[in-house]
């Protein structure tokens, strides 16, 4: 079933235009707001339907949200069709290489995704065209609370706007990709997938929990993680019983879902 792209189309009419984009000041671009939290549209619609690996942050920030409408705007005055321009949009305005994608794979080959998907890395995944990993948010359009980028206060679950975007969008995407891999980055991203386990939205088995983030500034957790670096050595930031703790487990999950169809 086709994806329905109406909140698109609304939002879309006018971005057209050559004028320049502030999302704090376009009323045209408000999804909602509620006292400090204002929601802005910005082209994340784009859903992956085959892919085998979703990746899950909190929310687009400015920065990739000026990117995806720019994007957008430069597709459809080319006449480029609306979904093909989402799916542009939303490709310019993910990370695609870099330390974070590295980390990320070597990561995932570790605790044995490659293997349970039968390819020799999940590098594989990160293909241009084949749209075998889905990037997306707890809440796929921006959120920002005083004007800055929302990272994670007030609580998305106990904030009635928030948790909505969670039960309709991530909803939507979560009813496409039951049968992916779920990698939520983060304990604020691991929260809005776990609420979709407890309304029956996806197998718990299939999300994978407790891995550092992938981010460059997180080098030494990542270390430690992959066995790089020896948990004696590790500085007294990083706490290493965690991160082996963690490690063990995902490797076990993964095992267990040899038995499961991918």
């Amino acid at each position: 079933m086709a994806q329905d792209l109406s909140i698109a189309e609304k939002y879309l009419v006018d971005v057209q235009s050559s004028a320049p984009i502030d999302l704090m000041r376009d009323a045209a671009m408000l999804y909602a707001e509620a006292g400090a939290l204002r929601i802005c549209y910005a082209p994340f619609d784009h859903i992956a339907s085959k892919a085998k690996l979703v990746v899950v942050g909190i929310t687009p920030g400015m920065t990739q949200a000026v990117a995806a409408l720019g994007a957008a705007r430069e597709s459809l005055r080319r006449g480029v069709p609306l979904a093909q321009a989402l799916r542009h949009a939303k490709l310019i305005a993910s990370f695609s290489g870099g330390v974070m994608r590295k980390n990320l794979v070597t990561m995932l080959d570790a605790i044995g995704v490659a293997n349970l998907l039968g390819i020799e890395s999940t590098d594989a995944l990160f293909a241009a065209d084949a749209e075998h990993v889905h990037f997306t948010s707890a809440l796929r359009y921006p959120v920002f609370v005083d004007g800055k980028n929302y990272n994670g206060t007030p609580d998305m679950l106990r904030t009635p706007l928030l948790r909505r975007m969670i039960e309709t969008h991530l909803a939507e995407e979560a009813r496409v990709l039951s049968e992916a891999i779920w990698l939520p980055l983060g304990p604020k991203a691991e929260a809005a997938v776990a609420h979709l386990t407890k309304i029956g939205l996806l197998d718990r088995r299939r999300i994978v929990v407790g891995m550092p983030h992938p981010s460059g500034a997180n080098a030494e957790r990542v270390a430690v993680f992959l066995g790089r670096k020896h948990p004696s050595l590790a500085s007294r930031q990083t706490n290493p019983v965690p991160l082996l703790h963690a490690y063990n487990a995902l490797c076990a999950q993964i095992a267990e879902l040899k038995g499961v169809a991918v």
